[in-house]
């Protein structure tokens, strides 16, 4: 089972670039050392939980939390729980990127916490996913994607440069509708 997650992650990284729009992407606002931002109001915010169910892999758990402040500072958290595999995953959000023309956003970030044995899942490693949001009244579910990590194949060889190619392939490849739970891309919230 090992190899086929491997295989599944490593596809997203080979995957052809199927860039979208120019959006905004994250610098580092790590709030590592647990000092605030200043509040100068939120520019973007991406924000979801839910489940998704892969095909092979069964029911996964997420939530994340995204956000960037009028500075460009970011900061948030994510968390993926891949329950038939066994695999909890959480971490700091170091990067995002948004497209708010086709609801396609991107986060990367730094896991602070895995289960996992395999050695591109410790702690200190680089993590990344996307997400789409179809917003209230679709038809269609919100998407999101299994963890990807760092296999040592650029371009995605860290969270920055993931969150900085954008990449999505053909119609929505390799993210799953979300089953339960909701995901929201905004571009302006000061509260």
């Amino acid at each position: 089972m090992r190899t086929a997650k491997r295989v599944a992650t490593g596809m997203l990284a080979v995957t052809a670039l199927a860039c979208g729009p120019t959006a905004p992407v994250g610098s580092s606002g790590l709030e590592s050392n647990g000092q605030h931002l200043q509040k100068t109001g939120i520019e973007e915010k991406v924000t979801g939980e839910g489940q998704f169910v892969h095909p092979v892999f069964g029911t996964v758990t997420f939530s994340f939390s995204a956000k960037r402040d009028g500075e460009g500072q970011v900061r948030g958290e994510l968390y993926q729980n891949q329950h038939d595999l066994g695999f909890v995953y959480g971490g700091v959000v170091t990067c995002f990127a948004v497209d708010q023309v086709n609801h396609r956003a991107w986060i990367g970030g730094v896991l602070t916490s895995s289960n996992d044995p395999d050695p591109v899942t410790e702690v200190g490693d680089d993590v990344w996913f996307r997400v789409l949001d179809l917003g209230k009244g679709s038809t269609e579910p919100d998407r999101s994607t299994f963890f990807g990590f760092d296999q040592g194949v650029p371009p995605f060889d860290t969270s920055e440069n993931y969150c900085a190619a954008q990449p999505w392939p053909a119609d929505n490849a390799r993210t799953w509708p979300v089953v339960t739970g909701d995901i929201k891309i905004r571009p302006t919230d000061n509260k």
